[in-house]
């Protein structure tokens, strides 16, 4: 399990879901291998991904990455026809798995991708175990980031 925004030294952001931590409450993080073809590497080396539409689903025990956009580069392949938002398996180990699908099905959580970067030469995934936010969570929540830029401009000039 990850935690989330410690940045290792051989780790490089490839996206963040930034729209996640405000629409969800995220209690805990796992790290995800995502399987990809060759022309969806190429297209993440150039920065080409997007996952503000994304979600994870668990079905038959495996974790899937849908809505997860990946645009092709213009000369990336000729043979393969690229295709988007095609749903990607998400490599997850056994015991992590069942624990998501017992939170998912047993508790109402939603399974959220917060991040995907490099790792070693390989893409992962960071997934949040998150329950909704309220529309009054959300305002508290801006509220708390008003004041703390407040008060950091407050400090600043003293």
């Amino acid at each position: 399990m990850a935690n989330s925004n410690v940045k290792t030294k051989n780790e490089r952001l490839i996206v963040a879901n930034r729209k996640a931590r405000h629409e969800y409450a995220i209690e805990d993080t796992f790290e995800a291998g995502i399987a990809l073809q060759g022309w969806e590497v190429k297209a993440l080396r150039a920065g080409r991904a997007q996952l503000t539409e994304a979600y994870v689903i668990v079905r038959e025990g495996e974790a899937f990455l849908l809505g997860g956009h990946i645009n092709p580069l213009p000369a990336a392949s000729t043979h393969v026809v690229a295709e988007p938002q095609r749903t990607r398996k998400l490599l997850l180990h056994r015991r992590e798995l069942d624990r998501l699908i017992g939170a998912v099905e047993r508790r109402g959580y939603a399974l959220v991708p917060l991040r995907m970067y490099w790792e070693r030469g390989l893409a992962k995934l960071e997934i949040g175990l998150a329950k909704g936010k309220k529309a009054h969570d959300k305002r508290a929540a801006e509220r708390e980031r008003d004041w703390q830029r407040e008060r950091q401009r407050i400090l600043k000039s003293h």
